[in-house]
């Protein structure tokens, strides 16, 4: 099977579009419908129903969707062994990053990365950890830093971690600052500022409450920490933020539990890393 061909497939499932599908492969549409069709005459059967307006997949293209991934992942892999490792780190590096990990550690990162290797072309995506999953399933990037979910599926190999500590945090004129000993029983009074539910972090101070049959006051969620942080620092509620976010617009409560999470650079399993892609990690390592 033809590459380009499987290519034209999976980028068309994954677009759910044969326009947009065509403009990420800078192909007509006409050009990536041939393609298509071309993989479909040599397999005998129809992928792709083309009845209505939606992309839907065909049972046998349904089959081939897997294949088709990991055939191109080989062929990936493939050309990474065949490549010069012994050379100059070099080359395009896609890579997807939480918004938090973007502002607050990147920067660095990017700099020493710019620094010691400037062949290097970055291609930079910026999205909420969840979203970054499917998109790495996509192959739309070769690394993505995020924060690590037990709820991360077995499709990704977690090439660096680190711990990031969290604080219980409040407004200097909220009333929650002026308590010595806050417990959630005193939280659960009042709105909490958190990131939507299914995030780690969501996940894990709901965990708190619901062992502790106290109710979790929603308001506003939002996926972006320093929209959280402006919002906690006017007293609309209280939050949980990384401890490295906290500063004089920001009082900490003394809540007699620890909250951290685990951030980190993922890769897809059974994909080979490219030079640029190491080098990226080993500096993310070694600044943490």
């Amino acid at each position: 099977m033809d590459p380009n061909s499987l290519k034209a497939f999976l980028t068309i499932v994954d677009q759910e579009s044969f326009s947009e599908a065509a403009e990420l492969l800078h192909l007509t549409q006409p050009a990536i419908s041939k393609r298509l069709a071309a993989l479909e005459n040599q397999l005998g059967t129809k992928l792709i129903d083309r009845s209505n307006r939606q992309v839907r997949l065909t049972d046998a293209g349904a089959r081939l969707l897997p294949h088709a991934r990991r055939i191109l992942d080989e062929v990936h892999n493939a050309r990474q062994a065949l490549s010069d490792r012994e050379g100059s780190v070099s080359g395009q590096l896609s890579v997807i990053a939480s918004h938090h990990i973007g502002l607050h550690h990147l920067p660095a990162w990017l700099r020493r990365l710019n620094r010691d290797f400037p062949e290097v072309s970055l291609e930079l995506q910026f999205m909420d950890s969840e979203s970054a999953f499917g998109q790495m399933r996509k192959r739309t990037a070769e690394l993505a830093f995020v924060t690590l979910s037990e709820s991360m599926d077995q499709a990704f190999d977690v090439h660096v971690r680190w711990e990031d500590a969290m604080a219980f945090v409040v407004s200097p004129e909220h009333p929650l600052a002026s308590l010595k000993k806050p417990g959630l029983e005193h939280l659960s009074r009042y709105d909490a500022l958190l990131p939507e539910a299914g995030t780690a972090t969501y996940r894990s101070i709901s965990r708190l409450f619901l062992d502790a049959s106290l109710p979790l006051k929603i308001q506003m969620p939002t996926n972006y920490l320093e929209t959280i942080k402006m919002m906690a620092s006017v007293g609309l509620g209280w939050s949980v933020l990384p401890v490295s976010m906290v500063d004089d617009s920001l009082t900490v409560l003394s809540v007699p539990h620890s909250v951290s999470r685990i951030l980190g650079g993922i890769g897809l399993k059974g994909r080979s890393l490219s030079p640029q892609a190491q080098a990226l990690l080993d500096i993310a390592a070694d600044l943490q």
